[in-house]
């Protein structure tokens, strides 16, 4: 009298966020879809732990959350090679105010 197992609807769903993360993570719009996926994929092994082995989708959700952090490397390498070229941008310009020669 087991019940019949079932697939988890979230699963999908961390999958789906996760590779709209790994998407749109160069673009630093990864971060929340990321955060979500992250946050949905904890409720879902939750689930699937409280479940006893008769919810389906673990594997969705594996992948849905390498891809979400995967979003988030995007994101912080995209940060940190915009602020590396900002501050290369600030070095290459003059500083201060710019005299003649001849004044002293």
């Amino acid at each position: 009298m087991d019940p019949d197992p079932v697939p988890s609807t979230k699963a999908r769903a961390v999958f789906a966020l996760g590779l709209m993360a790994f998407l749109t993570g160069a673009f630093v719009g990864g971060v929340i879809p990321a955060t979500i996926a992250l946050l949905l994929a904890r409720q879902a092994e939750r689930e699937a732990f409280s479940a006893g082995g008769y919810l389906t989708g673990m594997a969705w959700v594996r992948r849905g959350r390498a891809l979400a952090w995967a979003g988030i490397v995007l994101a912080l390498t995209t940060l940190v090679v915009a602020a590396i070229a900002g501050l290369l941008h600030l070095a290459g310009a003059p500083g201060g105010q710019d005299f003649g020669a001849n004044t002293d």
